[in-house]
């Protein structure tokens, strides 16, 4: 029973992450939709001649063809504009800054990010949880420690390294154990290096 629900478990977490870049897509793929129709009708509303519509359409879709290239060149020197602009405006410019930094965080593998998992004792001493190493401050550990079943939301405290004990487990078997509301635990042998 518990390996039937921990693989049920796995293939819906497969299936969440799969289906996602498709929904994302897919809700693209509509915005645009709704987006070229609108801009036609606008346009065409206005003008009696066909042939003004039929430029001014044109003209769109040549201005993105030329986005597009800019993208696909890497010489999108728009996009850095609008980082820039966008990280200027007071509120949106730090969740957009912070949310930079936690993706990179979970999804770089440079060797300047810190990717380890840890176990600490909270909220109170004997009650042990996962926490991801987000930084490090001499001896002091910053932590941030997900809540189940959703791992976007939790705590980040900063502890005494005395006060942690390594775990074996990585970012993705942690993220697993807390979307599964600990039904997925890959490293069982980690509680013994509690006691």
């Amino acid at each position: 029973m518990k390996n039937t629900l921990k693989m049920l478990v796995n293939y819906l977490l497969i299936g969440v992450i799969g289906f996602i870049p498709i929904a994302l897509v897919f809700q693209i793929v509509v915005y645009i939709e709704r987006f070229l129709k609108g801009f036609v009708l606008l346009i065409h509303g206005r003008y009696d001649n066909a042939w003004v519509t039929i430029i001014l359409f044109l003209a769109a879709i040549a201005l993105l063809i030329y986005f597009g290239k800019l993208l696909k060149s890497d010489k999108a020197h728009l996009l850095y504009f609008l980082e820039k602009f966008i990280q200027r405006i007071p509120i949106i410019g730090s969740i957009y800054r912070v949310t930079r930094k936690l993706l990179r965080l979970f999804l770089t593998t440079e060797e300047s990010q810190v990717r380890e998992v840890v176990y600490v004792e909270y909220p109170k001493d004997s009650m042990w949880v996962p926490a991801y190493v987000t930084n490090r401050i001499g001896d002091y550990y910053i932590l941030y420690i997900p809540t189940s079943p959703n791992p976007t939301s939790g705590f980040t405290v900063m502890v005494d390294k005395s006060k942690i004990v390594k775990s074996t487990m990585g970012i993705e078997e942690v993220s697993s154990f807390v979307i599964s509301i600990g039904v997925d635990y890959a490293k069982p042998e980690d509680v013994q290096t509690f006691y």
